[in-house]
């Protein structure tokens, strides 16, 4: 088996499986069998292991690999995304109180005690085939390219390193999040953290060496490519506002270049909907032993937020350098293309061609353990939100009457169903880059109507549930609307007629179309509202700005001290600095 792996990498390996697997047990050994205990962790998580484990569910492998081949082929300009880490602060000192307040299991739980029952089952359901689609799928989908970059000759039992790779992470992360819960994985993602980041520092600590440091990094890359906004105005572009555009200019936008002004008003809201209010990153605040505890855990992960920018899109710059200079022959040859460019399709493997390369036996262990550790904390934390938002918002629904011991159970048979979701998703995925880059735009499609329910709902009382059922319907059909007009397209190479309605949808570029919804999800939200009754306060108290007590004031007040919020404005700062930085 050819391998660019030696046996103390395989050491490293082995022993960060075992670790896991440890802890994991541990864990399982001490759990009692309540939901409490197997959806939330007992509701007893420390503010270090809360902020960890966001982080962990947010960095899969994915992001990983995403981000590296997206700085290979576009310089920073991606980081406009990680330096969304002030959502986390928005999360923390605006959110949580409501959240935890409210003794939720789930989000779509909030929208019933603030709005309706109906709310909570719809929003449910769209959250788990989302996460079918999305998560899941792009989560196996890089973890193939890993395996297949640093074991590519790799053949068990018939099953090359794409498969083998893929089953053996899905079946053990799903082997200690059915048995665990989220205690399991809040733990484990704890330990992943650490590794992760020390391994992908090393990544860029070894590839700047490899280079010749960051003088030589600048030089070769250019101020373009360290610019964040130089990307988003290209030169010989005019009109960057417009919506629809040929499609030339739309090719341009999906090599990874967006107009400023969609990226300054569609990526706040998707980062304030996917961080401050998907099951799949708040669950782990609301483990939390206290509102205290859960403040801090999401200071801490704004923290750690910021480092993606240094140890995954530097690496792929550093990847761009190491190429086009022709410094390690593998790497030129695996990346540029005969007309000498970078070729985007390849650009993916930049992380991985780096581990593979520039790292010392032993080191690489440990990174490859790292980008071990980020499939699997990512799939973790997916499949044990997929089963708290079945078991609590559909089942206990169904049989209201189910012992404590069965809502786990049913729990871990759910958790088990996605893996094997996940396994049945490999032969779909495999090689298909397209449907990756394809479902990279469903985010778009399905956040606004989510962040207007949550965000206009708690900030003003006088919206009602008609208004969020009618934002919910319209919000969910805009975006089927588009996903079914583009699926042709992305699937089969089908164009429609240029001028034609379908084609004006088509070429849309999709965060504009995620303003359109925004845009019109918030008037449905007002004017159906205050068309209608007011809702009574009385059954939305401490649910909505305007409904919180004076007790539940001071309690909010004494939840935090002054060193909370001199770290949140450290975080704001370090956002601000960033953004000077690399502005050209």
């Amino acid at each position: 088996m050819n391998s660019v792996l030696d046996p103390i990498d395989w050491f490293f390996i082995v022993a960060y499986f075992a670790l896991i697997l440890g802890i994991a047990w541990w864990v399982i050994r001490q759990q009692k069998e309540t939901s409490d205990e197997y959806f939330l962790a007992g509701r007893n998580l420390g503010w270090m292991v809360v902020g960890a484990s966001i982080f962990a569910s947010n960095i899969g492998s994915e992001h990983i690999v995403g981000l590296a081949g997206s700085g290979a082929t576009d310089g920073v300009a991606m980081a406009h995304y990680e330096l969304h880490a002030w959502c986390l602060l928005v999360l923390g000192w605006v959110l949580a109180p409501f959240f935890m307040r409210s003794s939720i299991y789930t989000m779509p739980e909030f929208l019933e005690k603030r709005f309706t029952p109906t709310a909570r089952w719809v929003l449910s359901i769209i959250s788990l085939v989302a996460y079918v689609l999305t998560k899941v799928a792009v989560g196996i989908f890089a973890g193939g390219i890993v395996f297949g970059v640093l074991l590519p000759e790799l053949n068990v039992l018939g099953l090359n390193s794409f498969w083998f790779g893929s089953i053996l992470v899905i079946i053990l992360t799903g082997i200690y999040t059915i048995l665990g819960g989220l205690k399991a994985v809040a733990y484990t993602e704890a330990i992943q953290t650490v590794i992760l980041i020390i391994g992908s520092a090393l990544v860029t600590w070894y590839g700047l060496d490899a280079l010749g440091g960051w003088s030589e990094l600048r030089e070769i890359c250019g101020s373009e490519m360290f610019n964040l906004w130089k990307p988003l105005v290209p030169e010989g572009m005019t009109g960057t506002w417009a919506p629809v555009k040929t499609d030339t200019e739309m090719a341009w936008y999906f090599n990874g270049n967006y107009p400023w002004l969609s990226m300054l008003f569609c990526a706040p809201v998707i980062g304030l909907w996917y961080w401050c209010t998907d099951q799949y990153i708040v669950q782990r605040m609301l483990g939390a032993a206290g509102l205290k505890e859960a403040r801090r855990g999401t200071i801490a992960a704004a923290f750690l937020k910021l480092l993606p920018v240094f140890i995954f899109i530097i690496p792929g710059l550093i990847c761009f350098a190491l190429a086009t200079s022709g410094k390690i022959e593998s790497i030129s040859t695996a990346l540029i293309g005969s007309d000498g460019n970078i070729i985007n399709a390849n650009a993916q493997q930049a992380f991985p061609l780096l581990v593979a390369t520039v790292l010392p036996a032993g080191i690489r262990g440990i990174v490859v353990a790292g980008l071990l550790a980020a499939l699997m904390s990512s799939l973790a934390g997916v499949f044990n939100a997929s089963s708290t938002l079945f078991t609590m918002d559909l089942y206990s629904k169904f049989r209201p009457n189910t012992s404590e011991a069965g809502l786990v159970r049913i729990g871990r048979i759910a958790t088990g169903v996605m893996v094997v979701i996940g396994l049945l998703w490999i032969p779909v995925i495999q090689g298909s880059r397209g449907l990756y880059d394809y479902l990279q735009s469903v985010q778009g499609y399905l956040a606004p109507p989510i962040f207007v329910v949550f965000f206009f709902g708690i900030f003003n009382k006088r919206l009602n549930a008609k208004g969020c059922l009618w934002t919910l319907g319209v919000g969910f059909a805009l975006g089927i609307f588009r996903l079914a007009i583009d699926t042709p397209v992305a699937l089969s190479g089908h164009a429609y007629q240029e001028g034609s309605f379908f084609w004006i949808i088509n070429s849309m570029f999709f965060q504009y179309y995620s303003i359109l919804i925004l845009l019109i999800c918030s008037a449905v939200m007002i004017g159906v509202s205050y068309a209608t009754e007011a809702p009574d306060y009385n059954k939305i108290k401490g649910l909505a700005f305007g409904t919180v007590s004076d007790e539940e004031k001071a309690y909010i007040k004494n939840s935090y001290a002054t060193s909370d919020i001199a770290w949140s404005i450290a975080v704001v700062i370090l956002i601000l600095v960033a953004y000077v930085y690399f502005s050209g």
